[in-house]
């Protein structure tokens, strides 16, 4: 496979991942982090760097617009919900021990 063909590839990946956490907003960011150890926030900060190594600037917000589908705080306001006692508990638990 030519390198163009592999980055066309995974450019469709990408936006196929997009569309699937659209669909799936019941998915909660930190059910994401404690299942995957990323979240959307986490792949808006992967974009910004990436835009970054290129040559690019993508900001923080414009890159979470970009991942959410809408204005991060548009986003939250609509689908975020409080994270459970439990959820906050395994996020704890799971994270790297520095």
């Amino acid at each position: 496979m030519d390198k163009q063909t592999q980055t066309d590839i995974e450019a469709a990946v990408f936006r196929r991942l997009l569309q699937h956490l659209d669909a799936r907003k019941d998915v909660q960011n930190i059910d994401l982090m404690n299942l995957a150890g990323f979240c959307r926030n986490c792949l808006s900060k992967w974009y910004s760097a990436a835009a970054e190594e290129h040559g690019e600037s993508v900001d923080k917000e414009q890159a979470r617009e970009i991942v959410y589908g809408m204005p991060y705080e548009q986003w939250k306001a609509r689908y975020q919900q409080e994270a459970s006692a439990d959820q906050l508990a395994h996020f704890e638990q799971s994270k790297p021990q520095e």
